[in-house]
């Protein structure tokens, strides 16, 4: 379930603020949607697969998290991130 190299480079390389930035908020909340799209689609074909709907529910929280304290800090960053990932604003 994990992301292949090669596609979470190109996710860093869209998301980072500089060349070396690997960590900041916005590249995390970027690769946990895109775990979050693949698990969902995996749980819409494995329905009582509940270890994977426990993975995904963390996850989301932790972009939850996050998304939050993007948006108390730098909210131009998060208004942009939400718009390019089309995550609903709450």
């Amino acid at each position: 379930m994990a992301l292949d190299t090669a596609k979470k480079q190109e996710i860093i390389a869209k998301f980072s603020r500089n060349d070396k930035d690997t960590g900041s908020s916005e590249v995390q909340i970027a690769l946990m949607s895109v775990r979050i799209t693949e698990l969902t689609a995996h749980l819409r074909d494995n329905p009582k697969d509940h270890s994977s709907r426990l993975g995904l529910l963390k996850l989301v929280g932790k972009r939850k998290h996050l998304l939050r304290y993007l948006k108390k800090t730098e909210y131009e960053r998060y208004a942009q991130l939400i718009a390019e990932l089309k995550i609903k604003d709450r």
